[in-house]
């Protein structure tokens, strides 16, 4: 520092550096000098670590933490514990001041790597130390929120209220009570079981629209109106009870998901230079270092770099094993650190994080209607105008045509009025539905939406992409082969001082096992990629092409018979042959070959779709054919189709649609998007580190295993089962009700058992999807 004020306690010295000594823990600052009498910042920082927005967000974060550190030090002195009481007030003060006035930028200059700020140069006087103090520390501490009641609370309240007011009055009246306090109970009765109901059919005869509550409703104020108002309280009752039920089953449906985000750790602990701090897990900026312990859960998602540990993804992934996690590896949210202790750089703020993404889009999901209940939303508008016209007929046309009695009549089409109401017929879809979706999000399997999920139990084919997919998506070199006298270590050599400056997967297969047998790769100079043929430039004196066939035909080289036929053996056997050619010998040093392994669990995957109805399994793949064909043998695969550009592949989707059905693609979400976007499902895999993925599918597989592709089919289809399960009960028991109410003179209570019976059981069949396996 280059300001000390020898008035103050030396202890001010420590005080004044508080600002500094926090901007020196953040990655990327390099130097800091804060000039407290003349309100100057400067920070020196690393321009290939941060830039000028990143160098102000953290100064402006750096000054909010100095400050709390500061009114830390305040509180000591209030306690009469030391501290140095005149700087504490100060820069308390200075720093919210400085730091309020500095995150708008009136003063802040960037010159190259170095970020100046004028703060507010004003000392303040002693005697203002207290009053500002307290101004400082009062929006530290937390505000407190009103307290509020869980609306599943109060249903349950204004239920067990309308049961023991509609108990006392019953038992009142049979005692000989006063008529008006028998009067007063019933009226608190009817408020408390039909206020949620009334407040709903409020809402949609504002739109409108009649709903299921008016019905209800209006039942029990007629019971009430020929002298029944028993069976209207038991009435209300019923259906609060009913609607309760519902409302806490429905909601754990919700709560399976929203419970998540309760396994990420509301602290973490930030390295901040030598020190470790605890931080709310919002304040949290992109790359500030998060050190985890062994046994501790990951709260934020981000990047290994430092430490080595075995990781339980399951919350996010659905996979059972623990996955072993290094330097540059990423580690998400809410999962649990294994042995070893971690160090990762925050890559995603807590809003953004991978949990908190899945939390967000299921919970869209859930919101989203599937095609089903749509059409009972909109049957159920139609069919609640014809229950209550039908009332109305069934009042008047009996009594004022017919000469039939007033009050067995109306009591009749009262009893009419519940028993036709589609309640369960209306909750049978979503129920289900909620489901389904948090079960697959609990196993790592997100529908985006009900639609999606219903279209996934129809499908007939299931289009796979074969790079990633199918196969690991790593190819490995499987050989070299000399024709020109070169050893193969060196042939590997030179191809991979090349092949190191591509980005190819084959390339980097190259360059692996170059790295594996530990030689030693000279650099490359003038180095050309050529899109779908290869490679060239100059390795030591060597001038090389290194590519398939393609390369040399339209360079018009001929490659000798021997070595193209070593290269089409080679294909055949499913694995891609690369030619290494030297310029200025005009000679072939040698093939390389590179083959993509098949996923060990693939053969089984296929056959499982096929055990599940699937009638078709198509791969799809940009490698030639002969690569493809084996592939597809060692697979179980019933049709592929090789040679793919982007378009072709939807090309193919269409014709599949046409010839069996609803397909299904699977890809990785970023190359495939063309396809994932023309099948009438698609289905991204890897979506826990793939923003494409997530976006672009219909369905995404937050791990890469295929076992998770037959389990969503399964999920699907017991979903629609349960479905038409709870479709056809709910219409039987309208049926039944119904014929009971005409033809055996069906009481109104049993009427109501009947009705909201079923609403209930239709809601706990829809609930057991949640544990489907």
């Amino acid at each position: 520092m280059n300001s000390t004020n020898p008035a103050l306690p030396k202890k001010e010295t420590r005080c004044t550096e508080i600002l500094s000594d926090t901007l020196r823990g953040y990655a990327g600052i390099q130097e800091v000098d804060y000039d407290y009498t003349e309100g100057r910042l400067k920070a020196v920082y690393d321009p290939r670590l941060i830039s000028n927005e990143r160098a102000l967000e953290v100064v402006n974060h750096a000054g909010r933490e100095a400050s709390m550190r500061v009114a830390q030090c305040a509180a000591k002195r209030e306690r009469g514990e030391e501290a140095c009481a005149e700087c504490a007030g100060e820069l308390a003060a200075q720093l919210a001041r400085q730091y309020e006035a500095a995150a708008t930028l009136p003063t802040a200059t960037f010159r190259k790597n170095t970020l100046e700020v004028r703060l507010n140069a004003a000392r303040l006087a002693t005697s203002e130390n207290v009053e500002v103090e307290a101004a400082f520390l009062k929006p530290a501490k937390a505000e407190k929120k009103p307290v509020q009641i869980p609306v599943e609370r109060i249903e349950v309240a204004f239920t067990v209220l309308n049961a023991m007011t509609a108990l006392t009055a019953f038992i009142g009246a049979g005692l000989g009570w006063n008529p008006a306090l028998i009067f007063g109970l019933y009226f608190v009765s009817y408020v408390m079981g039909g206020w949620f109901g009334l407040m709903a059919s409020i809402e949609a005869l504002k739109e409108k629209t009649l709903n299921v509550d008016l019905l209800m409703i209006l039942a029990a104020l007629g019971a009430a109106a020929i002298g029944q108002p028993a069976e209207g309280a038991t009435l209300l009752f019923l259906f609060s009870l009913s609607n309760t039920l519902q409302t806490y089953a429905m909601d754990r449906s919700r709560k399976a998901i929203e419970k998540l985000l309760d396994l990420r750790p509301k602290q973490a602990a930030v390295r901040r230079g030598s020190r470790l701090i605890s931080l709310p897990i919002e304040q949290l900026t992109l790359g500030d270092v998060v050190l985890v312990r062994p046994g501790e859960r990951f709260p934020i998602d981000g990047e290994v770099i430092s430490g080595a540990s075995d990781v339980n993804q399951a919350t996010i992934t659905g996979e059972s094993m623990p996955v072993h996690k290094q330097v540059n590896d990423l580690v998400f949210a809410g999962t649990v650190n294994g042995t070893g202790s971690l160090e990762i750089r925050v890559t995603r703020l807590a809003k953004d994080t991978t949990l908190a993404r899945i939390v967000k889009m299921v919970e869209e999901a859930q919101s989203t209607k599937a095609n089903t209940q749509q059409m009972l939303d909109t049957f159920e508008q139609r069919y609640a105008v014809f229950v209550l016209a039908a009332a109305v007929l069934l009042i008047f046309v009996p009594w004022l045509a017919l000469g039939h009695d007033f009050q067995p009549t109306f009591y009749r089409a009262m009893t009419w009025l519940v028993v036709a109401s589609p309640c369960a017929l209306v909750i049978s879809t979503p129920a289900s539905i909620l489901s389904a979706i948090a079960n697959g999000a609990r196993n790592g399997v997100l529908f985006k939406g009900g639609v999606h999920l219903e279209k996934t139990a129809t499908l007939k084919v299931l289009a796979f992409d074969k790079t990633g997919t199918l196969t690991s998506g790593k190819p490995a070199l499987t050989g070299i082969h000399s024709f020109g006298g070169m050893k193969e270590d060196e042939i590997l050599r030179l191809a991979a001082a090349l092949e190191s400056r591509s980005e190819h997967p084959l390339a980097k297969a190259i360059v692996q096992a170059a790295h594996s047998q530990t030689l030693s790769l000279p650099p490359s100079m003038e180095f050309r990629a050529i899109p779908g043929q290869g490679v060239e430039g100059m390795v030591e004196s060597h001038h090389l092409w290194i590519g398939n066939e393609r390369m040399f035909i339209e360079r018009d080289v001929e490659i000798p018979a021997e070595i193209l036929s070593r290269a089409n053996e080679l294909q055949s056997e499913g694995q891609t042959a690369m030619f290494v050619y030297e310029v200025k010998s005009q000679q072939f040093l040698g093939l390389l070959s590179v083959a993509d392994t098949l996923r060990e669990d693939a053969v089984e995957m296929i056959q499982a779709l096929k055990a599940a109805g699937i009638e078709h399994v198509v791969m799809l793949t940009g490698d030639n054919a002969k690569v493809a064909a084996k592939i597809a043998e060692r697979a179980g695969v019933d049709e592929f189709h090789a040679d793919l550009l982007p378009q072709d592949k939807v090309t193919v989707l269409k014709s599949l649609q046409k010839k069996y059905g609803p397909v299904a693609m699977v890809g990785d979400g970023v190359n495939d998007a063309p396809s994932l976007a023309t099948a009438d499902i698609g289905i991204a895999m890897g979506g826990a580190g793939t923003d494409v993925a997530i976006e672009t599918a219909d369905v995404v597989l937050m791990s890469d295993d295929l076992r998770k592709i037959p389990f969503s089919i399964g999920l699907a289809r017991q979903a629609r089962k349960v479905v038409w399960q709870n479709l056809t009960f709910s219409l039987s028991v309208i049926v039944l009700l119904v014929a009971g109410a005409f033809g055996a003179e069906l009481a109104l209570p049993l009427g109501v058992v009947g009705h909201e019976g079923s609403t209930v059981l239709v809601v706990l069949n829809g609930l057991r999807l949640l544990g489907y396996k």
